[in-house]
């Protein structure tokens, strides 16, 4: 059997994104990693990522053998790769660069889970879009508006919205906004720098971080370009009434979004997070052969 990865949302049709989605609604999925390993490598640290997928793996059976540190240090990334699938059923990594969580798929003969990188997201993308189905039942032709940093969450969820039929507008300041080949390459998104004209009409509202692991120092920064994007209740007013609000975590509240909107009636944020289990449970049994 040919041996698939997911390293981003690409990885999938859209037909397998759909199989995906109603296998993560199954909590009975077979246990195909009974008896195996899973090396789950992290050389970013992890809450949500690294509960949803030691739990996940559990659940199909396996034992997860979590692993932190910089890869490529004390051998190289190919070198490690191919010691770990003689031991596990599947590998999983949270990365800075995607190239080296790219690394271990090239030569794994087990499948490759991306984690998290500096590229993409697509386990959140994943949940994310499995949140908005439960909200709303059919995904076709609904609307996502992200306000902020369009960053590997936004880049993943934007191939996710494709796949299911939605269209997404992203509210950036210049110059953090979706580049020209990303527009190209999804003509179903699209672009502004008016957070306010943009949540007219919006199904769902996500925002994230202004500043993510590793951009710290970049915060005071980023802080006074972003605030015209935080989610508050000023914008909200102008989405539609149905519309939900959802943010990945871990949140700087206050700051992308206030409190009365994380904890508010349109917030999914904690339905969102707990969706990461079953989307990481079913993204595993599907690459290991289990369809609905």
């Amino acid at each position: 059997m040919t041996v698939r990865h997911f390293l981003d949302i690409d990885d999938l049709t859209a037909d397998e994104v759909d199989q995906v989605l109603t296998l993560a609604g199954r909590p009975d999925l077979p246990r195909v990693l009974a008896g195996k390993g899973a090396a789950l490598l992290f050389e970013k640290p992890s809450a949500r990522t690294r509960h949803s997928m030691e739990v996940a793996v559990m659940e199909l059976g396996g034992h997860p053998v979590t692993d932190t540190g910089e890869l490529g240090t004390r051998e190289s990334v190919e070198d490690l790769a191919r010691v770990l699938h003689g031991y596990h059923g599947v590998i999983a990594a949270r990365v800075f660069a995607h190239d080296k969580v790219a690394r271990i798929a090239a030569v794994s003969q087990v499948p490759v889970v991306n984690m998290l990188s500096d590229d993409a997201h697509p386990l959140q993308a994943l949940a994310d879009v499995l949140t908005m189905q439960q909200e709303f039942g059919s995904l076709a032709g609904r609307h996502i508006v992200w306000s902020g940093d369009f960053s590997n969450v936004a880049r993943s969820l934007a191939k996710a919205a494709g796949k299911t039929g939605m269209t997404m507008m992203a509210a950036c300041p210049t110059g953090y906004g979706p580049t020209p080949a990303d527009l190209a390459a999804m003509p179903w998104l699209s672009g502004t720098d008016d957070p306010h004209g943009a949540v007219e009409g919006a199904d769902c509202v996500v925002t994230d971080a202004w500043y993510s692991m590793g951009q710290e120092a970049e915060a005071d920064e980023r802080r006074p370009v972003f605030r015209p994007y935080q989610l508050n209740a000023a914008l909200l007013e102008r989405a539609r009434p149905s519309a939900i609000v959802m943010h990945c975590l871990p949140a700087h509240r206050g700051e992308e979004a206030t409190d009365d909107v994380l904890d508010g009636p349109r917030s999914r944020i904690f339905p969102e997070a707990h969706n990461r289990l079953h989307t990481a449970r079913a993204v595993l049994a599907f690459l290991l052969g289990v369809r609905p």
